[in-house]
C-alpha cells in the first residue's frame, strides 16, 4: 500500500514531518522526545533539500559543523531511518546514504571487565542485610548470566519467574516481545539473592525501592538506581584492588564477549544480526597461536 504522501513529499523536511507523525508515536516516551528534538535540529539544515538530493558528503559536512558527537549520532540515525521508512512507505526506491558508511561520534566503548574485577566487586562486604550492596551484586550476577539490559532486569516482576525460566520484556522492541532465559543453578541462586536482598519482601518487583516501588520509570530512566550504582562503584574503587571504573553496560558486553561464539552472543543479547554484536559487544581480546 502506497501512502498519499508519495505525490506530495518532495523535500527532506516533508519526509521528516511524516516520519514524526507516522513512526515516532510508536516509540517509547523518552525515545520520542529524543527523536523529535533531532528532527527539530535537522529541518533547518536539510528541510528544503529534495529527498533524492541527499549525499554522504552532505551528512559528513553536517557532522563536522555540528560538533556535538552524542546528539549528532542520534540525529544522523534519525535521518537515515527516516529514509529507510520512506522506502517502506513507497516514497523512494533507494536509500541515498545507506550504502555509505557514515562515521560519527566516538568509537564503540572497549572496556572489558576481567573476571577478577567482577569477583572483587561481588566480594565487597555489605553493611546491611538487605538493600544497597547486596541488591547491586544480585543485579550484576543476573546481568552477567542473562546479558539483559538494565531496564529489562529492573522491570522483572515476581510473575515473570516462570517454571521454565525468567521472562524479560525486551526494551527496544515496539511489539513488547519477550525473551525467556532458562533456569540454571547459577541463575536460580542469583534470582534468589535478589529476592532475599529486597527491602520489601512482598513487593511485586524483583528489584524494588524501600517503598516497594520499581526503580525504573515509564520513560526508562532510573535515577534512584543510578545513584545506588554510583555509590557501589565508589566503594569498589576505594575498598578493592579494582582501579578502573566500569559501567553496568560493560557487564552486558562481558556477557557477550564471554559467549562461546558470535552467534551465541547475538542470541543472548537478542540482536537482530551479528553486526552490532561484533562491533560493540565482543570486547575480549582474541587469542591466536604464534607463527611457527
Amino acid at each position: 500500500m502506497r501512502l498519499e504522501l508519495q505525490d506530495d513529499a518532495k523535500t527532506i523536511g516533508e519526509l521528516l514531518d511524516h516520519y514524526a507523525l507516522q513512526h515516532v508515536p510508536t516509540l517509547r516516551p523518552k525515545t520520542q522526545a529524543s527523536y523529535l528534538a533531532a528532527i527539530k535540529r535537522l529541518k533547518p539544515v536539510f528541510g528544503a533539500m529534495p529527498i533524492l538530493a541527499l549525499k554522504a558528503s552532505h551528512v559528513y559536512k553536517y557532522i563536522h559543523k555540528r560538533g556535538a558527537r552524542k546528539v549528532t549520532s542520534i540525529e544522523i540515525g534519525v535521518l537515515s531511518h527516516a529514509y529507510t521508512k520512506a522506502i517502506e512507505w513507497g516514497l523512494i526506491d533507494q536509500h541515498p546514504i545507506k550504502n555509505n558508511v557514515i562515521r560519527h561520534g566516538n568509537p564503540p566503548r572497549d572496556r572489558y571487565v576481567e573476571d577478577w574485577e567482577l569477583l572483587e566487586a561481588l566480594s565487597l562486604p555489605a553493611r546491611r542485610k538487605k538493600g544497597s550492596v547486596k541488591v547491586v551484586q544480585a543485579f550484576l550476577r543476573i546481568k552477567l548470566l542473562t546479558g539483559r539490559r538494565r531496564v529489562e532486569i529492573l522491570r522483572v516482576r515476581s510473575v515473570d519467574l516462570l517454571d521454565v525460566g525468567v521472562r524479560f520484556t525486551l526494551a527496544k522492541k515496539q511489539s513488547q516481545k519477550t525473551l525467556i532465559v532458562e533456569w540454571s543453578d547459577e541463575l536460580r541462586q542469583a534470582v534468589q539473592g535478589a529476592l532475599d536482598a529486597r527491602p520489601v519482601d512482598i513487593a511485586p518487583w524483583l528489584f524494588c525501592t524501600r517503598r516497594g516501588k520499581r526503580y525504573v520509570r515509564e520513560d526508562g530512566s532510573a535515577n534512584g538506581w543510578d545513584s545506588m550504582w554510583q555509590r557501589f562503584m565508589y566503594r569498589v574503587l576505594r575498598e578493592t584492588t579494582v582501579t578502573e571504573r566500569f559501567t553496568e553496560h560493560d557487564i552486558r558486553a562481558k556477557a557477550g564477549s564471554d559467549s562461546e561464539s558470535l552467534d551465541r552472543a547475538r542470541q543472548l543479547l537478542a540482536h537482530a544480526d551479528t553486526k552490532i554484536t561484533d562491533r560493540v559487544y565482543r570486547r575480549k581480546p582474541e587469542v591466536v597461536k604464534p607463527l611457527r
